[in-house]
């Protein structure tokens, strides 16, 4: 499991930084709703280099294994609605959560070498 999460290293950290970087992107485009066109335009920043990044991270791994580490937005997403808009973070979104880093991190760590 160490060797392939040392293998593909540089492609889940372009993976992980494109999911955080396209949250980021949409949440910015949420407030845009009441803020105006600034924080519009800036998600757009923010979800292009996201873009940019995951495509940039395929460079560094199978696609097997990277494609399903983007799932960690719906765990950056409800965090940030819980920091920023006050939602609530309830048992079953919890258990989703463990749901979902357990199931990227034995997908990340299973690449066969």
């Amino acid at each position: 499991m160490l060797e392939s999460l040392k293998k593909n290293s540089k492609g889940i950290a372009c993976m992980l930084a494109s999911a955080i970087c396209v949250c980021v992107g949409q949440l910015l485009w949420k407030l845009s709703a009441e803020a105006g066109i600034i924080p519009m335009a800036i998600g757009f920043c923010f979800y292009g280099l996201g873009a940019f990044l995951m495509i940039f991270g395929y460079r560094f791994g199978k696609l097997s294994v990277l494609q399903p580490i983007l799932s960690v937005n719906y765990v950056v997403s409800i965090v940030l609605g819980f920091l920023i808009f006050d939602e609530p973070i309830l048992i079953q979104k919890c258990i989703g959560v463990l749901v979902i880093m357990v199931g990227i991190c034995l997908i990340a760590g299973g690449d066969e070498t």
